[in-house]
C-alpha cells in the first residue's frame, strides 16, 4: 500500500495518475451539451448505494471508468454558458493549477512550521486586497472557508468589542434581503435570532438607512447595544448594494461596529468600470470577501478582512502543542491566531497563482463582462411582455416572474414559474435558480459565466414560457 503514497519514488506513478484523471476532465469539457443531464435522484442513488467501499478496484483506469458513471457524467458543470442559477462561478485555469500544487503538497496553513512560503503568501493577499478596499494600515485578516464563516468571524470581533457579559442587550442590524448566515451567526454566537433587527429595503432592495437610524435610535432608547450593522455589498437575490457611505456615518454615529458582506460583491475591486460602486467600504470595521464567486476561483477561497489589526485577538488561542506564546516574542508567524479553524488549506494559492498570471485587470474584466451582460438581460425581460422583472441589476443578478396574458390567479402563476423551474432542470437544457419576492414566487439568473451570451438568456427564457404554457395548458385540461 506503500506504493500509494505521494513521495520521490511514486513521483511517476503521480504524474500518470493526475494526468489521467485530467484528461477525462478535459474530454468532459469538451463533450458538454447541456449543464445537466436531468439524472434524478432515485436513478443515481441505487448506483452509488451498490458501491462496496471495502472492495478496492485497485486500478486508477477502474476507479475513473465507475467515476464516470456515478459523478462525472452526471455533475452540474458551472462552464456551461446556459448553468444561470446559483452563485457559482466557472473557474480560471491559474487557479486550478494552484488547486493541483496545493493539494499535492498539502500545507496547513496554521503555524509556520507547517506552511513555510505558504503563510507569507496568505498574508501577502491579504494586504493587497485590504490595500484594495481601502482599509488602511493597522488592516489585517484571515483566509476562510467561505463567506458563512466570514462574516460568523466578523460578527464574533462585534460582540466581543461591544464588551458587555450581558449577550441579550446586543443588536445585530441587516437589511430583510441580506444572507441568512447572520441570523445563523447569532444563534451560534449565543444570541439567538431575535438579535438580528431586520431593516426595510427601498425598491432598488437597498437597506433603508432612514429605517436603519430609526432603529438604532430606539436601541439606544431600550437599553440595548448595537452590536454590529452588516451592509450587503451584493445581496444573494438582487445583487444590490447598501448605501455604504450612509451606513458608516450611523455605525460612526452610534459607536456600532459596521460589517460589509461582500461575498459577491467582492469582484468590484478589481473592476475597471465600476469600482466606485463600493465607495464606503474602506470606513468598514470587517469586510467579507468570497474569491470563489466574482475572482472566479475553486471552491473554497474566501476571507475576513479588519480595519484594526488587533481585533482577531478575540479568535486567538495558544496552545503549548501549536502556537505556544513565545512565538509572538519569537516574531514567527502564525495564521492559527487569527483563524477559527487550525488546520486549513493553502487555498490562497489559487489566487495568487491567477493574479501571477492574469493580473487584476484580467479578473475585473471578467466581472465586468457578466455585469454588462445582466444589464442586456435587463433589457430583454423589461422588453417581454411575458415577464414582470424586479429591479434593474447592480451586478450579475436577474430576478424575474413568468406572467401568462390569460392568468389572474397569483397562486396558479407561482405554481406555473416553480413547474416551469423543475421542467428546465429535469431537461438538464439549463439550470436557473428561484426564489420568492413578497410571498410570490420567482425565478432567478446569477450570470457569473462571462461565455453567456445574450441570446442564451433569451433561448432559457423561451424554454421557461414554454414549460410555463405546457403546465397552464394541463391544468385548463385537468379543470375541465
Amino acid at each position: 500500500m506503500r506504493s500509494h503514497l505521494l513521495n520521490d519514488t511514486t513521483a511517476e506513478q503521480y504524474r500518470r495518475s493526475v494526468t489521467e484523471g485530467v484528461e477525462r476532465v478535459a474530454a468532459k469539457l469538451v463533450d458538454t451539451q447541456r449543464p445537466f443531464t436531468g439524472v434524478t435522484v432515485d436513478d443515481l442513488a441505487p448506483v452509488i448505494e451498490q458501491i462496496d467501499l471495502d472492495r478496492p478496484l485497485h486500478d486508477t483506469t477502474a476507479v475513473l471508468d465507475e467515476l464516470e458513471d456515478v459523478y462525472l457524467r452526471d455533475a452540474i458543470y458551472f462552464h456551461h454558458p446556459r448553468y444561470l442559477a446559483h452563485l457559482n462561478c466557472p473557474v480560471v485555469i491559474p487557479a486550478v493549477l494552484g488547486e493541483a500544487i496545493l493539494s499535492a503538497v498539502n500545507s496547513s496553513l496554521d503555524t509556520w512550521d507547517q506552511s513555510a512560503g505558504g503563510t507569507l503568501i496568505e498574508r501577502k493577499l491579504i494586504d493587497w486586497t485590504a490595500a484594495r478596499i481601502g482599509l488602511g494600515e493597522n488592516a489585517d485578516g484571515v483566509f476562510t472557508s467561505g463567506g458563512s464563516q466570514s462574516n460568523l468571524q466578523a460578527l464574533l470581533l462585534a460582540r466581543e468589542e461591544a464588551k458587555t457579559e450581558d449577550l441579550g442587550t446586543l443588536r445585530i442590524f441587516a437589511s430583510e434581503v441580506s444572507h441568512f448566515s447572520v441570523k445563523k451567526s447569532a444563534k451560534l454566537l449565543g444570541l439567538g435570532q431575535d438579535a438580528v433587527v431586520s431593516i426595510p429595503v427601498d425598491h432598488e432592495k437597498r437597506m433603508q438607512t432612514v429605517a436603519l437610524a430609526h432603529e438604532l435610535e430606539r436601541c439606544a432608547k431600550d437599553g440595548l447595544v448595537p452590536m454590529a450593522v452588516v451592509a450587503t455589498a451584493g445581496t444573494t437575490d438582487f445583487g444590490s448594494i447598501d448605501p455604504l457611505p450612509e451606513v458608516a456615518e450611523l455605525c460612526a454615529q452610534y459607536g456600532t461596529w459596521m460589517h460589509v458582506d461582500a461575498a459577491y460583491g467582492c469582484g468590484l475591486l478589481t473592476s475597471l468600470t465600476r469600482r466606485a460602486l463600493l465607495d464606503g467600504i474602506e470606513r468598514a470595521d470587517s469586510v467579507t470577501v468570497d474569491y470563489h464567486k466574482s475572482f472566479f476561483q475553486p471552491v473554497s477561497s474566501s476571507a475576513l478582512l479588519v480595519k484594526d489589526a488587533t481585533t482577531l485577538r478575540h479568535a486567538t488561542y495558544h496552545a503549548e502543542y501549536l502556537n505556544p506564546r513565545r512565538m509572538v516574542q519569537e516574531r514567527i508567524p502564525n495564521q492559527v491566531d487569527k483563524s477559527l479553524q487550525t488546520t486549513r488549506r493553502f487555498d490562497a494559492l489559487k489566487l495568487w497563482v491567477t493574479l501571477r498570471v492574469m493580473g487584476a485587470d484580467g479578473i475585473g474584466q471578467l466581472f465586468d463582462e457578466v455585469c454588462d451582460l445582466a444589464q442586456e438581460g435587463w433589457k430583454l425581460l423589461a422588453a417581454d411582455p411575458r415577464y414582470d422583472v424586479v429591479v434593474e441589476p447592480r451586478l450579475s443578478t436577474l430576478v424575474f416572474r413568468y406572467i401568462p396574458a390569460t392568468v389572474t390567479d397569483p397562486a396558479e402563476i407561482d405554481r406555473a414559474n416553480l413547474y416551469a423551474r423543475k421542467a428546465l432542470f429535469a431537461s438538464g437544457e439549463a439550470i436557473v435558480a428561484g426564489t420568492k419576492v413578497n410571498g410570490r414566487h420567482y425565478l432567478k439568473f446569477t450570470l457569473l459565466n462571462p461565455e453567456t451570451k445574450a441570446s442564451d438568456i433569451a433561448a432559457v427564457l423561451d424554454l421557461i414560457a414554454g414549460h410555463a404554457e405546457q403546465y397552464l395548458g394541463d391544468s385548463l385540461d385537468r379543470a375541465s
